[in-house]
């Protein structure tokens, strides 16, 4: 894979600190949901720093999109956050992937299963099944810290009303919206029993987030009777 230039030609903001870029990428390979790709910045002096991020939506000719959150005294998010503006350069380079992805041929359930800024591979993937027409049965458990805190909140609510065969089950881990049913809480073995896929049906499964939630995820579903084999992960931890 060789770096490409692309240039920033739109945002969108998710929340109080992640937005969604629209890139353009001239020559483009395409990509499946849940692969990412590398973003470089080059200062005026020479130096370089490379950040890995999730693809957010299915491909689109030359244009990718991606959702960054701000990292506190991180070298990169902050300047896609604060400081990029449309027509300015990047490099990227990818797609990187093979293994957590989801391809609309497939018909099996899908249980997606997010942690935070986690969701975003996964919110590629309901997107690609809707544009693909997809009956599989979708179920997305999403744990965020706050109600504020949920990227593509309107959305999400637009396609579960719109989109037959998605549902979407939030948990609040600090802060539960008002009238909400039930305190805040750590994902736990009740909430994937109660909104994922049994495991006779036989689900793909897909969990993306933090490390340690996506090892206390993994073992809940393997317990719970999910084959290994079964249980795709994508991790993510604080950069150096």
């Amino acid at each position: 894979m060789r770096w490409l230039p692309a240039r920033l030609v739109e945002r969108r903001v998710e929340t109080p600190t992640a937005q969604t870029l629209l890139l353009e990428v001239p020559g483009w390979p395409a990509h499946l949901p849940g692969q990412h790709v590398d973003i470089r910045l080059t200062a005026p002096d020479g130096y370089q720093a490379a950040r890995s991020y999730s693809l957010a939506a299915p491909a689109d000719g030359d244009r990718i999109e991606l959702t960054v959150q701000r990292v506190p005294d991180g070298e990169v998010s902050p300047f896609l956050i604060e400081t990029y503006r449309e027509g300015d350069p990047v490099e990227v380079r990818g797609p990187v992937g093979g293994w957590f992805i989801w391809r609309p041929a497939q018909t099996e359930p899908v249980l997606l299963v997010a942690g935070g800024s986690g969701v975003v591979p996964l919110m590629a993937m309901v997107r690609a099944r809707r544009a693909a027409g997809s009956r599989a049965p979708f179920r997305l458990i999403y744990s965020v810290r706050t109600p504020t805190d949920v990227f593509y909140a309107d959305e999400l609510r637009r396609r579960v009303r719109d989109d037959a065969g998605l549902d979407v089950a939030y948990v609040y881990t600090r802060q539960a919206p008002e009238g909400w049913r039930g305190e805040p809480h750590r994902l736990s073995l009740a909430d994937v029993n109660t909104h994922g896929w049994p495991p006779d049906l036989e689900p793909l499964v897909y969990v993306c987030g933090p490390t340690g939630f996506v090892e206390t995820v993994s073992d809940l579903l393997v317990g719970l009777g999910h084959p290994a084999r079964r249980v795709r992960t994508e991790r993510f931890g604080p950069t150096g």
